[in-house]
């Protein structure tokens, strides 16, 4: 009697093998077979699970995004600094708690792919500039904070990520903090 494979976990374990060779090699250096072997399946099993690579890298990018949206859909609770604060150290454990799909997000900026990376930036500033908006109504907020402020703290965050991605002294983890202090507590009245 064949084998019944679960299709589902199968593809699932595909994809995390692609995540973890495109971290290691780059999305260009990478072939299927090297994601075959690295899932321990021929590479006609690969291909029974998805079609090319790029559709690879794009199913490695919505699970990134799927951690993204979850992150931005739990509104936590207290003023809007404080959810902001929350948001931003939830942001930095998700990012350091999968450092293989964090280096394929660089391979992803890098490269020219059918990813669209502006729609996941502006789901992240439009969170912060609500978040900004509430806080500024709230009077929280120091003059000439305006949802233009919500790029300057993507951009802290993944500045951080890249110097983590680039350098293994950086702890990302230990960063949260010190990024609230200056994109939060920096704005606060």
């Amino acid at each position: 009697m064949p084998k019944r494979v679960d299709v589902n976990a199968r593809r699932a374990e595909i994809l995390d093998a692609a995540v973890r060779v495109f971290a290691r090699k780059g999305f260009a250096a990478s072939r299927i077979e090297d994601v075959a072997a690295e899932a321990g399946v021929a590479k006609g099993s690969v291909y029974l699970a998805v079609s090319s690579r790029e559709e690879l890298l794009t199913a490695a990018f919505d699970q990134y995004r799927a951690r993204a949206e979850e992150q931005l859909a739990t509104p936590g609770t207290g003023s809007a600094l404080e959810r902001l604060a929350a948001l931003i150290r939830a942001t930095v454990a998700m990012l350091a708690a999968h450092p293989d799909h964090a280096r394929v997000l660089l391979d992803v900026w890098a490269a020219r792919t059918p990813i669209d990376m502006a729609a996941v930036y502006t789901e992240y500033r439009s969170a912060i500039a609500e978040l900004l908006g509430e806080a500024g109504a709230d009077g929280q907020l120091r003059p000439g904070i305006g949802p233009e402020h919500a790029a300057v703290i993507v951009g802290a965050i993944e500045g951080c990520l890249v110097q983590w991605l680039a350098d293994d002294r950086v702890r990302l983890e230990d960063l949260a903090e010190p990024i609230v202090a200056i994109c939060v507590e920096g704005l606060r009245r």
